[in-house]
């Protein structure tokens, strides 16, 4: 059954549910600033859905730009009411959407560009995966970082669903379907709104799903100097804290998010 959510409802139970934006520019900053010993003020966010990464980022500093990136023009239509709106005239200068393909994107040159929520998932070959990120590679100034991130562990590929309660509205993560022998994979997202009405598929992705080690050797293929994973802590009840560091061995999970930094 479809959704009856408003466009505006969608993505905001969406942003809601699985985006902070303004922790994953402040990431991306200090690690680029750590890792160069200046500050980043260039980026690029592909796939980027609604900018809300690039909104923030440009509100960052006055020095600070941002190109996103979405063949769909929907989620760039309501990133615009949701979040360019809001910025200030100086700011909406420093901000540009462009509905275009990421495989071949037309965009200055930048310090950091951000592939999130797993969406380069959706190429499936290793020859486009690979195409991909040769063009980022290409796309980036001569110290430049490559954000991605990325999922996995045992349990992320069952055929099972993840529930979690944000504010007065629920988010369901489902793997709907997984091939072992291809790693072809289908996930929803569904939610129940506040007056208790499930809405199904409301978002619906058909991936590969690909794998730590798979990914950094093709970043290094497409000529990146070098990849550095990153690990989030545990807190007192052993869940995930948040906080991201660089690691060379970890646990193996049972599920787990992480990043990857791949550096010019």
């Amino acid at each position: 059954m479809k959704s009856q959510l408003t466009l505006d409802q969608k993505y905001d139970f969406y942003e809601r549910s699985v985006q902070n934006a303004e922790v994953e520019v402040s990431f991306m900053r200090d690690e680029f600033k750590r890792i160069y010993g200046h500050n980043a003020f260039s980026m690029r966010e592909d796939f980027c859905g609604t900018g809300a990464i690039s909104c923030n980022w440009v509100e960052q500093h006055r020095d600070c730009e941002a190109y996103g990136i979405d063949l769909d023009p929907e989620p760039i239509k309501m990133g615009k009411e949701r979040h360019f709106s809001k910025l200030t005239k100086k700011q909406q200068e420093r901000m540009h959407y462009l509905q275009q393909n990421v495989l071949n994107a037309k965009a200055p040159k930048v310090d950091v560009i951000c592939a999130f929520n797993f969406s380069y998932f959706i190429f499936k070959s290793r020859k486009e995966l690979l195409q991909y990120f040769k063009s980022v590679r290409k796309s980036l100034n001569k110290q430049g970082i490559f954000y991605l991130d990325i999922f996995g562990g045992p349990e992320s590929q069952k055929l099972v669903t993840d529930t979690k309660k944000v504010d007065k509205i629920t988010y369901y993560w489902e793997c709907q379907h997984f091939n072992p022998l291809t790693h072809d994979c289908t996930f929803a997202i569904h939610f129940r709104d506040a007056k208790g009405k499930k809405h199904e598929n409301v978002f619906t992705y058909h991936w590969r799903f690909w794998t730590m080690p798979e990914l950094r050797d093709i970043l290094s293929e497409a000529g990146f100097s070098k990849t550095i994973a990153f690990w989030e802590g545990d807190d007192d009840e052993g869940n995930g804290n948040g906080e991201f560091k660089a690691a060379d061995d970890a646990e193996n999970c049972d599920a787990w998010v992480s990043y990857i930094a791949a550096l010019t």
